[in-house]
């Protein structure tokens, strides 16, 4: 069993609106728009799978628009945040400080004071981090609550990114883990719990279900040196959606079977810790589209070119960000065009004077004229906040949860 939103065709709705309904509620385009009820059945179904007393979180950084942080509040049980701002969301939203965790490996000096003040868990990713906390603590007279951001030993395949295994930025490499436990422990510290996290868009259940094992056992191995109980453990995410074609599904069902086999031993060993499984783009990446107005089009040398008033200043993985990578096109349909209309191969376009802007290449679609609607799917994750929106000056794109 795979847990996969239908990528809607032209012409069907989306939140309940068709995409003209969704462009007068917009007031313009090019929008963003963010289906709630998406959300809701991609998190009931999930919880319905996920074994007894394993915790949800919701990264923000995957799509930190407040109506959708404070959709979410009610329907996961905490929030991972990577700045001050999004801790502020999340602490808006209604959520308890202790149940969220921030994680970066760059947080300032106002972030942590911001952090600590709060009494949310300050995930500390190296031993300066440590110190400054609780130098924080005794300033502000708090007692700082924070976790152990670790760096794994291993490393996994099939996974979009690698955030651990080798040498990296991220979190305190497991084997310097032992000498900061003892100076935490020799500060007035509270140490909560320990984060790994090793990657992150893996639609390989197999290595999911490794690299989760992998964690279990290599927080056992850490715990096993600390006097107290730990409140929580965070093991990660990496849970992947298909974007481009040829790419399937991750099997959640399987993964959330082979949980069966670790958890219980991980809770055993660790009475009264709560397992939390993080997740972002999972969650919401598949219940958004970015919708932008076709205002030209042309043919040059034998091509046809169709132009919008839209383009990687908002959505920059759909151009292939910045030709870092191998281009490849979302899913894109013509949303007020049905399927039976006249189809044409084309270049789908934004409204930036540089070659990179392309949101589709050499795509087959129905033939498309001014005024007609450029809909990307898979868009509720890494868009408009993972995008140069200020590149060129042109207008911001609209955010609408529907």
């Amino acid at each position: 069993m795979t847990l996969t939103f239908v990528r809607r065709p032209p012409g069907l709705q989306f939140g309940g609106l068709d995409v003209r309904q969704l462009a007068d509620r917009a007031g313009r385009t090019p929008f963003f728009a963010y289906d709630r009820s998406a959300i809701d059945i991609r998190v009931r179904e999930l919880r319905n799978l996920l074994p007894a007393g394993m915790h949800l979180h919701y990264s923000i950084k995957a799509n930190p628009m407040p109506a959708v942080i404070h959709h979410l509040a009610q329907r996961v049980d905490g929030f991972d945040v990577a700045s001050a701002q999004e801790m502020a969301l999340a602490l808006d939203a209604g959520t308890a400080p202790d149940a969220i965790g921030f994680a970066g490996p760059g947080k300032s000096h106002d972030d942590l004071r911001r952090a600590v003040a709060s009494g949310i868990n300050v995930h500390v990713e190296s031993e300066t981090q440590l110190r400054l906390v609780t130098a924080l603590g005794w300033e502000l007279g708090v007692q700082p609550s924070v976790a152990i951001r670790v760096n794994p030993d291993f490393q996994v395949g099939h996974s979009g990114m690698r955030m651990g295994g080798g040498a990296a930025p991220f979190g305190v490499d497991v084997d310097q883990v032992p000498a900061l436990l003892r100076e935490l422990e020799a500060r007035e510290v509270a140490l909560a719990g320990f984060h790994v996290f090793w990657g992150s868009q893996c639609l390989h259940a197999a290595t999911i279900i490794k690299a989760q094992r992998q964690s279990a056992d290599l927080i056992l191995r850490l715990a096993s040196g600390v006097p107290r109980p730990l409140r929580f453990v965070n093991l990660g995410g990496g849970f992947g959606i298909p974007y481009f074609p040829g790419e399937t599904p991750l099997d959640v069902k399987a993964v959330c079977e082979a949980m069966q086999d670790w958890l219980p031993p991980l809770c055993e060993r660790l009475p009264g810790t709560t397992p939390i499984l993080e997740l972002g783009r999972y969650l919401v990446g598949e219940a958004g589209i970015y919708v932008c107005r076709v205002i030209d089009r042309k043919v040059s040398r034998g091509r046809t070119f169709v132009v919008t008033d839209g383009g990687l200043h908002h959505h920059l993985a759909a151009s292939g960000n910045f030709g870092q990578v191998l281009r490849r096109n979302f899913p894109v349909v013509i949303g007020n065009r049905p399927d039976g209309v006249p189809r044409e191969r084309c270049h789908v376009v934004g409204c930036l004077c540089t070659p990179l802007d392309r949101l589709a290449d050499e795509v087959e679609l129905p033939e498309a004229h001014i005024g007609d609607f450029v809909v990307i799917m898979q868009s509720g994750a890494y868009g408009r906040s993972a995008s140069p929106v200020r590149f060129l000056s042109h207008p911001e794109p609209v955010e609408m949860l529907v």
